[in-house]
């Protein structure tokens, strides 16, 4: 099975012409100029470059990883790993075998890219979301049923301390206010129930620095290389579904997040149920959920996240 997948995966990236010469073809240049008129080629030069230095996203079907960029510039957003915004990130579709089909190029919305898009509706005064240090919740307020918070105010000493939460909250101009507070161990239980690639058994021998080298690249869900990143955006995505008020752009974000766009600007759910605003699992794409794996070596996938992040350090 293992030879399958990787025999099809080089059929997939031996048949399709570089990446340069897909996006130079008369009808995709025509195609872009339509959709982005004047700034077509500065949307060119950057969706070039962004395969370029991506080998696994190399590796997707080229238009699913130009609607999915399409997608991104219709919203005004930046592909850019270092702000966050949103992300293509490689998906394996495959067949009951387990033999890839084909990879395409899934739409990921960041935590910053849904606060961009909610501040430029007009209608928040403030939107944000942080992770709650060790000392700093302090219960609820026996009348309201709100949580309290008091912050550590030395950023070296509050840096320093163990993360217990995250909080979300938004202020509209019209005077409304929500906030949402969810523990770190609720979110464990989120991440490990809603996506099939993580298991909060093994999220602190990750973090500890106990995977072998050699496994890492099984590690490569998201809640895995950046927890806290995934956290903002649950937290933020649910908060802005069930409170906040949402623009025509920030309705088209939450029901195209986390698919395939195709080629009529349709979302294709690959991993997520958009009937939810919470990660819905689909074993059959991700594997078993006891973290067997019938390859040793990354598929496109994995490896797409894993260079994903390891591109989006600033640090």
């Amino acid at each position: 099975m293992a030879n399958a997948v990787t025999t099809n995966q080089k059929s997939i990236s031996t048949t399709q012409p570089k990446f340069s010469v897909f996006m130079n073809q008369e009808q995709i240049k025509s195609l872009v100029s339509q959709a982005v008129g004047k700034n077509a080629q500065r949307f060119t030069a950057s969706i070039i470059s962004a395969v370029s230095n991506n080998s696994a996203l190399a590796l997707c079907t080229q238009r699913s990883v130009l609607s999915g960029a399409l997608l991104g510039e219709s919203l005004g957003l930046s592909p850019s790993p270092q702000l966050g915004q949103y992300y293509l990130v490689p998906f394996d579709k495959k067949d009951k075998q387990g033999n890839v089909i084909e990879t395409n190029a899934q739409f990921i919305l960041g935590a910053k890219g849904y606060k961009q898009l909610a501040m430029r509706s007009g209608q928040y005064l403030d939107i944000d979301v942080l992770e709650i240090k060790e000392g700093e919740y302090k219960g609820r307020d026996k009348f309201t049923g709100k949580q309290k918070f008091e912050f550590i105010e030395d950023d070296d000493e509050r840096e320093a301390l163990p993360t217990v939460g995250y909080m979300a909250y938004f202020e509209l101009l019209n005077g409304f206010r929500k906030q949402v507070y969810w523990t770190k161990k609720k979110m464990l239980t989120h991440a490990d129930t809603y996506s099939p690639a993580f298991h909060a058994d093994k999220y602190e021998e990750y973090i500890s620095g106990k995977i072998p080298q050699k496994d890492l690249w099984k590690y490569s869900s998201f809640w895995y290389k950046n927890f806290d990143e995934m956290a903002f955006k649950t937290l933020l995505r649910h908060l802005i579904s069930q409170w906040g008020v949402m623009s025509i752009e920030m309705q088209t974000a939450i029901t195209h997040d986390n698919a395939v766009i195709k080629e009529g600007g349709e979302p294709d759910y690959v991993e997520y149920d958009e009937t939810t605003y919470v990660e819905a699992p689909q074993k059959d794409d991700e594997g078993d959920k006891n973290g067997e794996e019938t390859d040793d070596k990354p598929t496109a996938e994995e490896q797409g996240e894993f260079d994903f992040f390891a591109a989006g350090k600033t640090e």
